[in-house]
């Protein structure tokens, strides 16, 4: 009887290398076409010259766009300091950290609160956390203005109650933009954390009462260390959107103060300044590239186990 062919290691590890490659390769095609490439696009049309009446001038490169962050021309033709988009982007991260503050104040003790339930009551408590997104963000944002507008819903339950408001004034405020930011993001703070304690071993809680600890010493140095690779990715996944948000501070704060979004949409829109849109868009895209390889190369253990 003919014995069966053998292939060689070398061989078979080339099979198996192209194995592995012809896996991955509708998943690198996906990430190719929809984020790399539309990347390299944003990058091209940032180093491009704007053309006099909107676009681009093909072949003209320049990093004009890159300097109008913190330089404008004068009369004269010279480049001089503007800190008028400077101050743009630090109201847009001042709001964005504040969100994030408030929703991990808000978060961390619900997603607490929800992992030491029953499973039953878990899920429950879970389902109701979701509840918002079957609708969409453009729909609820616009139910805020009812809410918010002077004589709206809340200033009528506060009237009915004995409290005269005489005009809350809240809608087209930073108020009313942070309000529906905090109630946008938060259930993207409560959940990463709660999938983090979620699995923690609660017996180390135990443990440490035993020990002596008080119940905030306990929570100070056992619980909040392990849950921090969620309360990192809660922080990433309120704080992303929360900087570049557009259509909340136009409807809730009336588009009274420039936001980041808004002066992107305006450079594409209004503007049609191309590529100084490419480059603010540009400049959003690599803060956020750099928080979330901070997150990965600072919690890469956590995420391995």
């Amino acid at each position: 009887m003919q014995m069966p062919r053998i292939a060689p290691p070398a061989l078979r590890r080339f099979s198996q290398r192209w194995g592995q490659w012809l896996l991955l390769a509708p998943t690198l095609a996906t990430l190719g076409l929809f984020m790399v490439l539309p990347m390299l696009w944003v990058a091209v049309m940032s180093l491009l010259e704007a053309a006099p009446y909107g676009g681009v001038r093909w072949g003209h490169w320049t990093t004009d766009a890159y300097l109008r962050f913190f330089m404008e021309l004068d009369l004269d033709g010279h480049w001089v300091l503007n800190t008028d988009y400077m101050a743009i982007f630090s109201r847009s991260f001042g709001l964005a950290l504040a969100v994030v503050v408030i929703t991990l104040g808000v978060g961390f003790p619900l997603a607490l609160h929800i992992a030491l339930q029953e499973e039953s009551k878990r899920n429950h408590m879970l389902l109701w956390i979701t509840i918002p997104f079957w609708v969409n963000l453009l729909v609820r944002t616009y139910a805020w203005i009812l809410l918010l507008r002077n004589g709206g819903v809340i200033e009528q339950s506060l009237n009915l109650v004995g409290f005269q408001t005489g005009g809350l004034n809240i809608l087209y405020t930073p108020l009313a933009t942070g309000i529906g930011l905090v109630y946008a993001y938060l259930p993207f703070m409560v959940l990463p954390i709660y999938t983090s304690l979620e699995k923690m071993d609660w017996r180390l809680f135990e443990a440490a009462l035993d020990l002596g600890a008080t119940r905030w010493m306990a929570l100070r140095r056992i619980v909040i260390p392990l849950a921090m690779p969620g309360i990192v990715a809660g922080c990433l996944l309120v704080f992303i959107p929360a900087l570049g948000a557009y259509y909340i501070p136009e409807l809730l704060g009336g588009g009274k103060q420039m936001m980041i979004g808004s002066l992107i949409q305006s450079q594409f829109g209004v503007a049609r300044n191309w590529p100084f849109g490419s480059a603010l868009a540009f400049a959003l895209l690599s803060i956020v590239l750099a928080g979330m390889l901070l997150y990965t190369r600072r919690f890469k253990k956590a995420l391995d186990t």
